[in-house]
């Protein structure tokens, strides 16, 4: 697939497969393609040639409505900083996906609340992020992002703003559950002993999958 910025390429024909419940690690250096390439495959991004399959279909083509709506049921995506909504607490934010997909508040609440529990955070499903350190906001990201169950979890440097023993403890924590559930796991991230976790490395430096595997580096 290929994506760019203007005239300045961003991804120059990466082509990788990911199997059911395989975690994939993408490492390289800042600038070289890691985030971009993990959201053109999330449906984030769109590519300007190539094509993103997913179950046999190319959702590269689909409208914006299409795959959003992909992304509240079969894809999960975690970002560095969570993302949560500052005036929403902590079951609220988790229940956000399976409201917008048509659940119930009851069915959509019960579900929140088993799954702050699963990551460990269930006594603070009333607090907003707000009130919450750095890893207990993570872990109620991480719930969001996998409360629709999705079938392919896309993680963008999810442990990016802990500290390193907060963001180990918080990367196993999901990886447990994704490989309990089968879930396929596209982690980009730049750190060698987060990577260590994945059962595949994919390397990338400027736009392109190296071959040597020696792009770890700085953030991007």
């Amino acid at each position: 697939m290929h994506r760019a910025y203007g005239p300045t390429p961003a991804l120059r024909g990466v082509d990788i497969a990911v199997d059911a419940g395989e975690i994939v690690a993408v490492t390289g250096p800042s600038g070289c393609g890691k985030s971009t390439l993990l959201h053109c495959l999330a449906g984030l991004l769109t590519v300007d040639a190539g094509a993103v399959h997913y179950r046999g279909e190319d959702i590269s083509r689909w409208s914006e409505a299409a795959r959003s709506r992909l992304r509240r049921t079969e894809f999960g995506v975690l970002f560095q900083f969570g993302q949560l909504v500052p005036e929403l607490t902590a079951a609220e934010n988790v229940a956000l996906p399976l409201l917008l997909g048509g659940a119930t508040r009851k069915a959509a609440r019960k579900a929140a609340t088993l799954w702050l529990g699963r990551m460990g955070v269930g006594d603070l499903a009333e607090k907003v992020p707000g009130e919450l350190a750095g890893g207990q906001q993570q872990r109620c990201a991480v719930a969001r992002a996998l409360v629709t169950e999705p079938r392919v979890l896309f993680a963008d440097e999810p442990t990016g703003a802990l500290d390193v023993l907060t963001g180990e403890q918080v990367l196993a924590e999901i990886l447990q559950v994704v490989r309990e559930q089968g879930t396929s796991v596209v982690l980009v991230t730049h750190e060698a002993q987060i990577a260590a976790y994945a059962d595949r490395e994919i390397t990338l430096r400027d736009g392109v999958v190296d071959p040597t595997g020696l792009g770890i580096g700085t953030p991007g």
